[in-house]
């Protein structure tokens, strides 16, 4: 009876299960699939070349719209390849030959071996594809790494973060270099030739092509990788404790011949709850007088099931905790495989990063500043950190232990803000002079 229960479970779950491993061959498919309606596009309108001006004596409205056609192919490629490669490194992490198990043994069939050569074909085409139609994509990717500098000691970046300052380019950029800062000309005057050489010179709208391009592709790399680092522990998180962590505890648990006892927390609460619907029976008795009176046998049947009731639920609770406490473990570890493993993305992201935070005025630093500061160490701040406390504590399955609680309040806010004035004097002070006036004058 119970095999017969759990058998409709059993399939569900293998029936997802070969559906997650079939996904990276799904994905390269339907990607290669849209490469080759791009391909048709190319053998049958421009005698196989790239879609381009000039091939054929197409309009602009004709040359236009197989452009088009071509792009959404070339998005749609782009979003499937991208789930092929994410698909691929989460089978590698649940591989069990990873884990040292037999995969006959774990799937209990043998996976057929997958075509290298078809494999390798289909992607060296969808790459030659993609590459011949985002030709900037490629320079784009070797100006970000060459425009990545380290940071100096100070947290200042060596090179300027703004697109039009490039003093090593230019006239006023040689001669502060060469004469220390201090000239007998106005500087001002060398910026104006400088520019008005920028303005006449005939690659200056090329040029500027190529800077928006750069900055584009760098707000847009940024963004991406600032979304996997969110989504992807959320969606390990959920996805293990739902298909792997949940099964396996629930399975524990049911195989666990003794009787599942609560911890003292949780029993404390359970037993408050069960005092207060005894007091809500009273309750209900004082004000219905005309209502038939409850037994004293009806009032203890009644109190067992409330408390069968409130233990499956607190017993419930429970389970989550434990849940919960390797689901964050996965999801840690997958987040600090997606930090171990893009260390180009995290470049990009932090050069990102200081070009926002130092293009910013000085008032929106302040306006910033003055947030963060009153929101972690301000007056009210207690409070909010009094309710993230407690929500990690039941989170955890953790007891609301108040002196702890009293007493991170008491000590970590304070080092916070010693920290961040620290900040102030030391760094921000330097870079930023006039935001520190500002925030001074704000903070007054």
């Amino acid at each position: 009876m119970m095999l017969s229960i759990f058998d409709p479970i059993r399939r569900t779950y293998r029936g997802l299960n070969r559906w997650v491993n079939r996904t990276p061959n799904r994905a390269l498919e339907q990607a290669y699939e849209e490469i080759l309606k791009i391909k048709a596009i190319e053998d049958e309108h421009f005698d196989g070349q790239t879609i381009t001006p000039g091939i054929k004596d197409y309009s602009d409205n004709v040359y236009q719209y197989f452009r088009n056609e071509a792009g959404q192919y070339l998005r749609v490629a782009k979003v499937r390849l991208a789930e092929f490669r994410t698909s691929q490194g989460f089978l590698r992490l649940t591989d069990p030959e990873a884990l040292g198990f037999d995969r006959q043994n774990a799937y209990g069939r043998t996976e057929p071996e997958t075509e290298d050569g078809i494999l390798l074909e289909k992607l060296r085409l969808i790459d030659e594809t993609i590459a011949r139609y985002d030709r900037p994509t490629p320079s784009i990717s070797s100006s970000l790494s060459r425009n990545l500098t380290p940071l100096d000691d100070e947290g200042v970046s060596s090179t300027s973060l703004t697109t039009d300052a490039r003093p090593a380019n230019t006239a006023s950029g040689r001669r502060k270099a060469g004469a220390g800062g201090t000239s007998f000309v106005p500087r001002s005057i060398f910026g104006t030739f400088d520019r008005l050489r920028r303005d006449l010179d005939p690659d200056a709208e090329q040029e500027v092509m190529q800077e928006f391009q750069l900055s584009r592709a760098k707000t847009a790399m940024a963004a991406r990788f600032l979304l996997i680092l969110i989504i992807v522990p959320l969606l390990t998180h959920h996805l293990s404790k739902t298909f792997v962590v949940g099964p396996l505890v629930e399975r524990v648990r049911q195989d666990q011949p003794t009787e599942v006892v609560l911890s003292p927390h949780l029993e404390e609460e359970a037993l408050a709850r069960l005092a207060h619907y005894r007091e809500h029976l009273e309750f209900e008795k004082l004000t219905h007088p005309n209502d038939p009176a409850l037994t004293e046998d009806e009032l203890e049947e009644q109190m067992q099931i409330r408390a069968a009731d409130i233990f499956e639920e607190f017993k419930g609770r429970g389970g989550d905790a434990v849940k919960n406490v390797f689901a964050d473990l996965l999801a840690v570890c997958a987040f600090i495989l997606i930090l171990s493993t893009s260390k180009q993305e995290i470049a990009i992201v932090k050069a990102f990063m200081d070009e926002l935070v130092y293009g910013l005025s000085d008032s929106a630093k302040a306006f910033i500043i003055i947030l963060f500061t009153d929101t972690f160490v301000g007056f009210h701040s207690p409070h909010g950190w009094e309710i993230l406390l407690e929500g990690i504590a039941r989170h955890f399955g953790l007891p609301e232990s108040r002196d702890f609680i009293f007493l991170f309040i008491a000590t970590f806010p304070v080092i916070l803000d010693t920290v961040f004035k620290y900040w102030i004097f030391r760094y921000l002070n330097r870079i930023s002079p006039s935001a520190v006036a500002t925030y001074r004058t704000m903070n007054e």
